[in-house]
């Protein structure tokens, strides 16, 4: 959701608050347009970030609920570039994208984010996203980290209509945030520099 980690995904370098590097996209292109985005479906947080500590953030559309997010308007071989450098590969080939347009889910491998999902459509172009091959029944719940939280916030933030407390709501509703981040403790995380 935020622009300057999708900017290192796409033209490479390492986004502001991680450790890792990324290659680029072949295309390093911004995208066309980007909108704030509400799919069927819950944000969760589970599993360990080794970049981030604590639970990160995963997409169940099965899940009842709303997810807040931010579409961009990219290329085939973009998406199939951000998807390989998020699955820890080589980006450079695309990406089939038949089963997962025709279907709504395709499995690429089992890691993390080898799952590709299509919610929708913006304007009649598919909406295409990465999440894991579990649901939220399947995985144990994680608590987010702060620095990862207020990231996720700033995207949400940056992308247009949500304000501060709508975004420090949202984000204490969601599976393993809950019962941990209080509105009130994310909004003073958002307070801070």
């Amino acid at each position: 959701m935020h622009m300057d980690r999708l900017a290192a995904y796409i033209a490479g370098g390492t986004p502001p608050g991680a450790t890792h590097a990324h290659p680029g996209c072949r295309d390093r292109r911004a995208p066309e347009r980007s909108v704030p985005v509400e799919l069927d479906g819950r944000l969760y947080f589970a599993t360990e970030s080794l970049v981030w500590t604590g639970g990160r953030g995963y997409y169940d559309p099965t899940a009842p609920g709303r997810l807040r997010g931010r579409a961009h308007l990219v290329t085939t071989g973009q998406l199939s570039d951000i998807a390989a450098q998020e699955m820890a590969r080589a980006p450079g080939a695309d990406l089939d994208l038949t089963t997962v347009l025709r279907d709504g889910r395709q499995a690429l491998g089992p890691g993390r984010y080898e799952t590709l999902v299509c919610p929708g459509t913006i304007d009649s172009i598919p909406v295409v996203t990465f999440t894991a091959p579990w649901t939220l029944r399947d995985v144990e719940l994680r608590t987010p980290a702060a620095a990862y939280l207020r990231h996720l916030a700033a995207g949400l933030l940056d992308s247009g209509p949500w304000t501060r407390e709508d975004t420090a709501e949202y984000l204490s509703t969601c599976p393993g945030a809950a019962g941990t981040w209080t509105p009130d403790r994310i909004h003073a995380l958002l307070a801070t520099p």
